[in-house]
């Protein structure tokens, strides 16, 4: 069976889930994901019986009510969701304008989640005036209503009962960790480019961050960070300081479609770090095995 996934979006860490579970610890109770964007480490983790509860945070509240009416409500976002899917045939391009307008004026869930099931490459735009601007896939209308039902019912039965939703700054939701739980951060203003993801209201700071990662460590927190990459020899992301004593892991994304469209065979590579107490509570050899099975790549394109 597959992974259900009602919100699709570029840079979502839906196909790296099952690679980046296996640096989780057995036995923690609560995964907390402070920026949850697609949630997609939360529904995976619930999928394979990784966590009993979830916390899911985005400062995009649009995002985070979407999330909360899946979850406790998917009867109603059902609904809403196959009345507004039908009702741009015939004409579509005009249609999903409109929508983008309402949301805009209303920030209601129901129009989110069709503007992220049809607008171009699942890479959602803010504009300065925090209005979604993104254009929309003139290819495609968007998933079906079916596909999507099963999808919303699905993530319910995963996490209902067992999710606390919130919309508040990163750093809140940190300092609410205990050393009984587990967090999976996935910032959205660092990565391989391939990052498309919600705007946040105004930057985050990369200095505040390293902080709360300090402090994180200084508490004795566990954490999985996704947070650089590169492709070819191109690096992304500013480096991270190594007075944090992260253990870094790579993982293979595939091959990068900007590279093959250019002609050139180069694979993307997500990095993903571990925190000190981490390490400690995982089975050394799954890093080990990692390790070796990034330098026989590199030894294949020497």
């Amino acid at each position: 069976m597959k992974l259900p996934h009602p919100i699709p979006y570029q840079g979502s860490k839906r196909n790296l889930a099952d690679k980046i579970l296996q640096y989780f610890p057995a036995g923690f109770d609560r995964l907390i994901e402070p920026f949850a964007g697609s949630a997609a480490i939360s529904i995976a983790s619930a999928f394979y019986f990784k966590a009993n509860r979830f916390v899911l945070n985005d400062i995009n509240k649009p995002l985070t009510d979407l999330w909360d009416t899946i979850i406790n409500n998917p009867k109603y976002i059902i609904g809403q969701y196959n009345d507004i899917w039908q009702g741009q045939r015939g004409n579509e391009e005009e249609y999903y304008y409109e929508i983008r307008d309402k949301f805009n004026e209303t920030q209601q869930p129901e129009y989110l989640l069709f503007l992220l099931a049809k607008c171009v490459k699942a890479a959602v735009r803010y504009n300065a005036q925090g209005n979604f601007n993104q254009s929309p896939d003139k290819r495609r209308l968007g998933r079906n209503p079916r596909m999507m039902r099963d999808n919303i019912i699905a993530v319910s039965q995963l996490l209902k009962g067992k999710t606390e939703v919130f919309s508040t700054d990163y750093s809140h939701i940190l300092e609410s960790a205990t050393t009984d739980d587990l967090i999976y951060m996935d910032p959205p203003y660092q990565g391989t480019g391939q990052n498309g993801g919600f705007n946040y209201a105004g930057n985050i700071n990369f200095d505040d961050f390293v902080i709360s990662l300090y402090k994180l460590n200084q508490r004795e927190i566990p954490y999985v960070l996704s947070y650089d990459g590169r492709t070819g020899d191109k690096t992304f992301g500013k480096p991270l300081p190594n007075a944090l004593n992260l253990t870094k892991v790579e993982i293979n994304a595939g091959r990068s479609t900007q590279a093959t469209l250019l002609s050139r065979e180069e694979y993307t590579y997500e990095a993903v770090y571990l925190s000190p107490v981490l390490v400690k509570r995982i089975d050394k050899r799954k890093i080990e095995q990692s390790y070796h099975h990034q330098h026989e790549l590199f030894a294949c394109y020497d």
